[in-house]
């Protein structure tokens, strides 16, 4: 699957820090869905959510929907499920939460 620019740079600061995560992590038992970011040991899976000021499909009725009965299942499966823009990926927002999360001091 073709990363986006978002989950690029995302990659690219996790890298850097030395955090450890999985790409495209299959979390559920039944369905094919899949984190773009995860660190199973915190439970933690990180999506990066393309083209909220362009109608992209996260934002569409229908991938909205879908994004929440996935989001909700992962909940139920004791999931932390952040969700980030692209450009919050690219500013270092999403990083910058994510180590806060995990307890990882980046300064």
């Amino acid at each position: 699957m073709r990363q986006s620019s978002g989950e690029v740079h995302l990659a690219h600061y996790l890298d850097r820090l030395g955090i450890k995560y999985e790409r495209e992590h299959k979390f559920h038992p039944t369905r094919k869905w899949r984190f773009d970011f995860a660190f199973p040991e915190k439970m933690l899976a990180v999506e990066i959510e393309g083209g909220v000021w362009t109608g992209g499909r996260h934002t569409r009725g229908k991938g909205f929907v879908s994004d929440m009965e996935k989001y909700n299942a992962a909940a139920a499966l004791g999931w932390t499920v952040m969700r980030f823009t692209t450009q919050q990926s690219k500013k270092g927002v999403a990083v910058f939460e994510i180590a806060k999360f995990l307890g990882v001091c980046i300064f």
